[in-house]
């Protein structure tokens, strides 16, 4: 028996795969399965099973399309909200798969057709692990908001009883294997650790560690934003996802005039860091860090929309397009020739905005006007006095609401710059004519033992 996990970077996505001699299962596929191939050809194994433990809203799945191509069964719970599978599994049958038995267990909650794997031996009365997809992460558990944000707290109970009905009775020595870690915005507070078993997650894990009623409130209390892309995962995960995309692999490499051309009906993404982009862009673009693309992609950009990518370096092209491909952005027609300095060196036209240290923005206190673009809970545990806030996924909807003055001076923060400078692009396309990143953001300010105050008060969220 081998087990590999696999990691999707960026967006701290784990998949598994699971063998027993010549055939194997994959937990959780994400959309671009040539890795899943690749891995069981190198252990000398056909996946011949594929797990789903829920459907996923952060990234495209994989699953029909590896079925496709290995002819693979799709096994799930046969809840509606999977929308296809091979072999529905009932709360506590079985699947046998080579010398290992795996046992679904149903922990609704995260989702409602959330499913567990226990892992066997076929000689083991006792499991040696468990697949817990987003029902138990190692140090939290998944978001209890997405299947109705009203009755968040109601489904965190509904987590709460699922983790301690089913998985609590299991022994100490369970390894826990999920499908995200830190990073993964289907939860918050994940422990960045390599393994971790039932034991310590009873020693650490919230869920375990608090009561029914205050996990309840703590849970179904947070405050995370929903990115929009997520609706659309819904809907094409419950089809078992998408082919891998073509595009990844022909995005065009245009020169600064065919790309300014191109650029009249399409949306610009500039991933390079947020002080190139502050320094010289090219007007009307967003401003993405490459490794930003898999969530913010989709919080400025929808699947209908062209798009065209400017990147430090050319082959970070690919990159970018196969980060928005992970979130259903196919149309990636164009990446710019040269990058930056090509359109610079051509003589086409730029524009530029401002960036500001933390001693700088602490002598023009208490006169200059702040706006913290980060989560609403990272504001109410310390921000810049007077800061006003609205999180950068919303601010082009809520700018009106903010009534900001558009001739006036605005710096904007966040924890490091990259998301303040999402914002900054934001709002140079709206007309803001002197806006500035606090580059370091809120690091840099605790670094420098800055003030700050705490609560919500500031602005919508």
């Amino acid at each position: 028996m081998q087990l590999v996990r696999i990691e999707t970077p960026v967006i701290s996505h784990f998949a598994y795969l699971i063998t027993d001699g010549d055939v194997a299962a994959i937990v959780d596929p994400r959309r671009d399965v040539e890795v899943y191939l690749r891995t069981a050809r190198d252990l000398g194994c056909w996946i011949t099973h594929i797990l789903e433990t829920h459907r996923h809203e952060d990234f495209v799945m994989g699953s029909r399309y590896l079925s496709e191509v290995t002819g693979a069964k799709v096994v799930n719970t046969g809840h509606a909200l999977f929308g296809r599978g091979d072999i529905a599994l009932g709360d506590g049958e079985a699947l046998e798969i080579g010398a290992l038995k795996l046992v679904a267990l149903h922990t609704p909650g995260h989702t409602p057709e959330s499913v567990c794997y226990l892992v066997f031996g076929l000689e083991n009365d006792r499991p040696w692990g468990v697949f817990t997809g987003d029902t138990l992460f190692y140090g939290d558990t998944g978001r209890s908001d997405l299947p109705d944000e009203a009755r968040a707290v109601e489904n965190a109970g509904c987590i709460y009883d699922s983790v301690h009905e089913k998985l609590g009775v299991l022994d100490d020595e369970v390894l826990v294997f999920p499908a995200h870690g830190p990073g993964s915005v289907c939860g918050s507070g994940m422990h960045a650790i390599p393994h971790s078993t039932l034991g310590r997650e009873r020693r650490v894990n919230p869920v375990f560690v608090k009561d029914r009623a205050a996990f309840a409130q703590q849970k179904g209390g947070e405050e995370l934003p929903r990115p929009p892309y997520f609706r659309r995962m819904e809907l094409v995960n419950l089809n078992g996802g998408l082919q891998p995309s073509a595009s990844v692999d022909a995005v065009a490499l245009m020169s600064p005039d065919r790309f300014a051309v191109a650029a009249r009906d399409a949306k610009v993404i500039d991933t390079r860091e947020p002080e190139g982009y502050c320094a010289a862009h090219i007007q009307n673009s967003y401003s993405v860090w490459l490794q930003g693309l898999p969530v913010f992609g989709g919080w400025v950009a929808e699947s209908q929309d062209r798009i065209l990518l400017v990147c430090d370096r050319e082959e970070d092209i690919r990159e970018g397009a196969m980060h928005l491909a992970r979130i259903g952005l196919d149309r990636v027609v164009g990446g710019l020739k040269g990058g930056f300095p090509g359109w610079r060196n051509s003589g086409q036209p730029w524009g530029c905005c401002g960036v500001i240290s933390p001693q700088s923005l602490r002598q023009a206190l208490p006169s200059q006007r702040v706006l913290d673009v980060r989560e609403a809970g990272e504001f109410a545990a310390g921000h810049i006095p007077g800061a006003l806030h609205c999180f950068v996924g919303h601010l082009e909807e809520k700018l009106a609401e903010l009534a900001l003055d558009k001739d006036a001076p605005l710096v904007v923060t966040c924890g490091v710059g990259h998301r303040a400078g999402v914002a900054v692009s934001i709002l140079h396309r709206a007309g803001f004519r002197d806006v500035r990143n606090l580059l370091g953001g809120m690091k840099a300010w605790h670094a420098c033992d800055f003030p700050v105050m705490q609560g919500r008060q500031g602005a919508p969220e």
